[in-house]
């Protein structure tokens, strides 16, 4: 596994580190040969870190990093660069998970109807009986209560539905696609 430790203030330049812990797995990077792997793992942690400052980090170049990370992108193990709210940070906000079972005609119909709803941030297929596995954050109680009355309730063909409000955040990792 790497991990990236880093050191900064805003008046020193940022001093990058990267260590591989000894007899740790390297989950999905191991397709990758060890420099990708650093600038991966660099840009998990900041993906707004410079070309250059990666460069120092694994030791190449600004222009070879750059390059390298276009070829990322290209294979698709790059896919996007995005900005994660915490909606626990927001006053009100509140985020829940459902497992959804429902007939198995009914899935794609399902499916269609919670894409287009805005409060429906993630959306899962998961082993089991027909189950997805759903999370949705709201402004507040109220909008969620709503969702729930507007949106889930009247979802065709569910057999079984269970709710689960997020009270805190143990451990979230972002950027992986597992």
């Amino acid at each position: 596994m790497i991990n990236g430790t880093i050191k900064s203030s805003t008046l020193e330049h940022t001093k990058i580190v990267i260590t591989r812990k000894e007899g740790a797995g390297r989950m999905f990077l191991s397709g990758l040969d060890e420099i990708d792997q650093k600038i991966t793992a660099l840009l998990l942690h900041n993906a707004r870190m410079s070309y250059s400052d990666i460069g120092e980090a694994v030791g190449l170049s600004r222009v070879a990093v750059k390059s390298r990370i276009q070829a990322l992108e290209e294979r698709g193990v790059i896919e996007e660069y995005t900005t994660v709210i915490n909606p626990q940070k927001i006053t009100g906000a509140i985020s829940c998970y459902f497992e959804i079972e429902m007939k198995p005609g009914k899935r794609p119909e399902i499916i269609r109807i919670l894409k287009e709803n805005d409060t429906v941030t993630q959306i899962y297929q998961v082993s089991g009986k027909c189950k997805l596995h759903v999370h949705a954050v709201a402004a507040g109680h109220e909008e969620m209560e709503m969702f729930l009355k507007e949106v889930i309730y009247k979802l065709p063909g569910v057999t079984d539905l269970s709710c689960n409000i997020i009270l805190s955040r143990i451990k979230d990792i972002k950027g992986l696609r597992l």
